[in-house]
């Protein structure tokens, strides 16, 4: 995934938040525990050797709710961010003074906010949370402005219980629909409420999941995640000097009690692929919150596994797909849509990603073998669009294949190099492979282990080699099959 920064700061209705003073001197009722399941899910979660990916950050702009929103896109513009969350109610500034931005906006309002955004180069991903009312005129006013502006997401706590309107306009409006859990009295502050909402419901019907606002309930944040798995479409990442309200604040990600780190973990096992949605509500810092934004992203880069890296095999709204990838000869891989495992099945080919060829880079993998004898191997720099069996004459294959030896054993260059050391893991377990080819060099590690290190040269049956191609992931034979997940590459 590319190194884009998105900080989605997601605040109150109409610029005012459910949160804050006047909401920390209610006192907390009895909370609903979440089902034991899911606690007891968690706990068994190994977070800390969870390989965490790279997510956008957004800046929702009731951060900046002490500037108008034309000062905001030159704050944001100036940390590098290029997702942008809007906020109902604040003022434009510039030549529309205090005029509001939200779904009031006029033609020529509209079309300095677009302009203005183009100039900085950043986009408008979301907008809330707004009101859109019970009924399909209200709706379709906030959604008729979403689709002006380009705006892919609207956050709101809907009133009505029946969601049936709601699904015929996000499926004619193709957006999506993020369900803020503000504080209580919000009828969404407990995630079981929002749980029970959408099950069955259009899939872009989600939660916009509000990390600090679970800790004022007392919640832990990553419970209330797992809960909604598959349903979060906006994390709104918050940490806070505690749980519940009093003497507690809103302070930098990795500063307090949420367990920013195991959040990251969290979402990354669901693949989650929205943006990191900062709310930073502490009012000593309103008129400069800057360097606890900056600090947040500062710990986030510094927890993030893959860095830079593109995911190469992603999911749709309708789950993962092969999308990119291309197959060549004989049997074929299956993808598992929930999951994002691909199965090889058949006799021997090749499946390729075609969207482009690497030079130098990382390849980074899950790799599970369904036998001791599982054969399949991971091809690099294939040069050209395999027609033929020729490409196995030019590119080299990483072999895996545990019941074999030398240069056929699993870490092996197939027929030309072999590993110095056996780090695959008993049959049936998940192998991480990181390969790094930088001109004719190549390394290897299994499992973190270093087993290749190579100066490749032409050998066996390689004839010669490019430093350039496609990747490719070999099916082998129908008896014993070999699963592959998470494919990561990060240009060198």
């Amino acid at each position: 995934m590319k190194t884009t920064i998105v900080l989605s700061l997601i605040a109150g209705i109409a610029m005012t938040a459910g949160s804050g003073p006047a909401a920390q001197k209610t006192a907390a009722p009895a909370v609903q525990p979440l089902p034991a399941e899911i606690v007891k899910a968690v706990q068994g979660t190994d977070y800390a050797s969870v390989r965490i990916k790279e997510f956008p950050i957004a800046v929702q702009c009731w951060t900046f709710r002490a500037f108008t929103f034309f000062e905001t896109l030159d704050k944001v513009k100036g940390l590098g961010i290029k997702l942008l969350q809007a906020v109902p109610g604040q003022a434009l500034g510039g030549p529309y003074g205090k005029a509001p931005f939200g779904d009031d906006m006029t033609e020529d309002q509209m079309k300095a906010a677009k302009a203005a955004l183009e100039a900085a180069g950043i986009k408008l991903v979301a907008y809330g949370v707004c009101d859109i009312g019970t009924t399909e005129a209200s709706m379709r006013k906030v959604f008729d402005f979403a689709r002006k502006m380009g705006i892919g997401t609207v956050v709101c706590e809907p009133q009505d219980d029946d969601f049936t309107l709601l699904e015929k306009l996000v499926d004619e409006y193709g957006l999506r629909i993020a369900i803020h859990n503000h504080p209580l009295p919000s009828k969404y502050a407990h995630p079981m409420t929002l749980f029970d909402r959408v099950k069955g419901k259009d899939v872009r019907i989600g939660s916009s999941a509000d990390t600090g606002h679970w800790m004022r309930l007392g919640l832990k944040p990553v419970e209330c995640l797992r809960l909604l798995e598959g349903r979060i479409i906006d994390a709104h990442l918050k940490d806070r000097s505690g749980f519940g309200t009093k003497n507690v604040d809103d302070v930098p990600w990795g500063d307090g009690k949420a367990g920013i780190r195991d959040i990251l973990a969290e979402l990354t096992l669901q693949d989650y692929d929205g943006p990191l949605t900062i709310e930073y509500e502490a009012e000593k810092e309103v008129k400069n919150p800057l360097p606890a934004i900056e600090k947040s992203i500062d710990y986030v880069r510094s927890v993030t596994y893959y860095l830079g890296y593109e995911q190469i095999l992603r999911k749709g709204w309708g789950g993962y797909e092969k999308h990119g990838w291309n197959h060549y000869g004989p049997g074929y891989f299956e993808i598992d849509p929930k999951t994002g495992v691909l199965k090889s099945q058949g006799g021997m080919g090749l499946l390729w990603y075609a969207r482009k060829k690497y030079k130098d880079f990382i390849l980074e993998l899950d790799f599970k073998c369904a036998q001791k004898n599982t054969n399949s191997g991971i091809f690099y720099r294939v040069p050209t669009v395999p027609t033929s069996d020729d490409y196995i004459y030019h590119s080299f294959e990483i072999q895996i294949y545990d019941a074999g030896q030398g240069i056929h054993i699993t870490g092996a260059i197939y027929d030309a190099e072999a590993p110095t050391q056996d780090a695959f893991l008993p049959t049936g377990e998940w192998n991480h492979f990181k390969i790094t080819c930088r001109g004719a060099n190549i390394q290897i590690e299994l499992n973190g282990k270093p087993v290749l290190d190579w100066n490749q040269e032409p050998r066996g049956k390689i004839k010669d080699f490019a430093l350039e191609g496609y990747l490719g992931l070999q099916n082998h034979d129908s008896e014993s099959p070999v699963y592959f997940r998470n494919i990561y590459v990060k240009e060198l």
